[in-house]
């Protein structure tokens, strides 16, 4: 340990790793809407959030990682943001909200389904919502904190809310749907209380989830952050800033191990040289909003800094192609970013890198003290019968998982990968059963906890399944999302327990 802590203090995120630490670190990952408690009002919440911090203080973890909770509209998707800053108001805690009686009855029916109803729910929530702004704004706009929170938040919120009240008069309908001279930033108006309502929002969103963070300061405790790549054509960005944005391309991943005919994400790319002109400003942007509610961030398909898969709009057909075409600009661009950003955070970055990684861009990240990922069952020689890295020889600079978000649980794996699981039995020096045993998985999630890396998190399911009553008999309910398809399933997983039976 003496020796990574002394390579670590030479890198560029020096600062920020003595900040959180430097030691093994141990949590769970989820998404946020997945919990429901007594009081929920449909879905998890940030209110939970503190719940949460205490369950996990007391078993000894002390990080929790969240996938993305900015605003995603009227796509349950996390990562289909149509702001790169605002939060989704679908997760405030009506409870907390200052001067009302909240009655959780009112959406029992909703929290108590066994998937998440995201459309329902956004829809009630909204009512309720704008209800209460009616009767609660006036008390609150003249005040110093708020006037405070839009002074210190106008350059996205002033976009951000101008967009969501013109996308509400027009029935949710795509800004390229808008009148012309709505679909203008500088030429678009819109009704000044519908404005207020979307600021309210993100006023009490900031309150609340700037709450969490500073109860987990105070405990002691870590949050992490997930930072989508891109964000969605149909996004406040998108529409207040399009110069910043290439559209001849759509986004997506190219064929790897782990998806065979690649994927087709759609988002717009990155004009990297208007943003280069502007400083890589909405970046920093972008990064020291994550601040206010994060003590870490991940950034989503890290390798996007240094170029992206992208599907030319006038070719549909094509197989896709690198953006930058030219592969010796791409460790310029990627450092070029990284050394605007880093230094404008004292989070700790951290790199989602599976799939795909060059050497350079591995090297950058190590050089750079941003730790990436290590999910146990890829972590393998693939160019030597893609037999098991032991355990010891994981980098240190990292985080030890057993799954992630887009891939099947445990269970599943074990069940449809029999020639995986099979390799990994006969590496542990197991006999290999098509079941997995809850003996073996509580060796597993052991192990993930016992690697060098840094930080070991795992998806709170996997734990859960320890107790199989806490967990849906069918493993293909506990998966969250499958990447390259549009399933009603995914980004509807909920946990199967309240946190009060937890």
């Amino acid at each position: 340990m003496s020796e990574i802590k002394d390579f670590i203090e030479t890198t560029k995120a020096a600062s920020q790793w003595k900040k959180v630490g430097i030691r093994h670190h141990h949590g769970i990952c989820l998404p946020l809407w997945a919990l429901r408690s007594k009081n929920s009002s449909g879905i998890g919440d940030f209110g939970d959030l503190i719940t949460l911090i205490d369950w996990c203080k007391k078993i000894g973890f002390d990080c929790i990682q969240l996938l993305p909770i900015t605003d995603s509209g009227d796509d349950p998707s996390p990562y289909n943001s149509i702001s790169s800053c605002a939060l989704n108001p679908i997760y405030l805690n009506l409870s907390d909200l200052p001067d009302t009686t909240f009655d959780p009855t009112h959406f029992e029916a909703l929290t108590k389904h066994p998937h998440l109803p995201y459309t329902q729910v956004r829809r009630k929530k909204m009512q309720w919502l704008f209800k209460y702004y009616e009767k609660a704004f006036t008390p609150i706009q003249n005040s110093l904190e708020y006037k405070t929170f839009l002074e210190q938040n106008s350059s996205w919120l002033e976009d951000y809310s101008l967009f969501m009240a013109t996308k509400d008069e027009y029935g949710g309908k795509r800004w390229q749907e808008w009148p012309e001279k709505r679909q203008n930033r500088k030429s678009c108006q819109a009704d000044p209380r519908a404005i207020d309502f979307h600021r309210f929002l993100q006023y009490h969103c900031h309150r609340q989830m700037a709450a969490v963070k500073k109860y987990a300061d105070e405990k002691q405790f870590l949050l992490k952050g997930d930072i989508p790549i891109l964000v969605s054509l149909d996004s406040a960005d998108v529409w207040a800033a399009p110069h910043l944005f290439d559209f001849r391309y759509g986004a997506g991943a190219p064929p790897d191990q782990f998806n065979a005919e690649g994927q087709k994400w759609g988002f717009p790319l990155f004009n990297w040289e208007k943003m280069r002109e502007e400083d890589f400003n909405w970046w920093g942007r972008r990064i020291q909003t994550a601040a206010n509610y994060y003590h870490l961030f991940r950034i989503d398909h890290f390798v996007g800094l240094f170029r992206l898969w992208g599907f030319p709009q006038d070719n549909p057909d094509s197989e896709g192609e690198f953006v930058p075409a030219d592969e010796s600009l791409w460790e310029a661009q990627g450092k070029d970013i990284l050394n605007k950003i880093l230094p404008l955070t004292d989070m700790l970055p951290m790199g989602e890198d599976l799939g795909t990684i060059s050497d350079m861009i591995q090297q950058t990240m190590h050089d750079d003290g941003i730790a990436g990922m290590t999910v146990i069952r890829w972590e393998r020689r693939w160019d030597k019968n893609h037999e098991y890295i032991p355990y010891d020889q994981y980098e240190p600079l990292s985080m030890t998982s057993v799954s992630t978000h887009d891939a099947e649980p445990l269970q599943l794996w074990w069940r449809d990968l029999p020639k995986d699981a099979a390799m990994f039995a006969e590496f542990k020096h197991w006999i290999y059963e098509p079941k997995l045993a809850t003996w073996q998985r509580k060796e597993i999630l052991r192990d993930s906890h016992h690697t060098p890396a840094l930080f070991h998190l795992n998806l709170f399911q996997e734990y859960l399944a320890l107790f199989p009553e806490l967990v849906s008999s069918n493993p293909e309910e506990e998966r969250i999302n499958v990447p390259g398809t549009v399933l009603p399933s995914n980004w509807t997983y909920r946990f199967k327990p309240t946190l009060e039976e937890i």
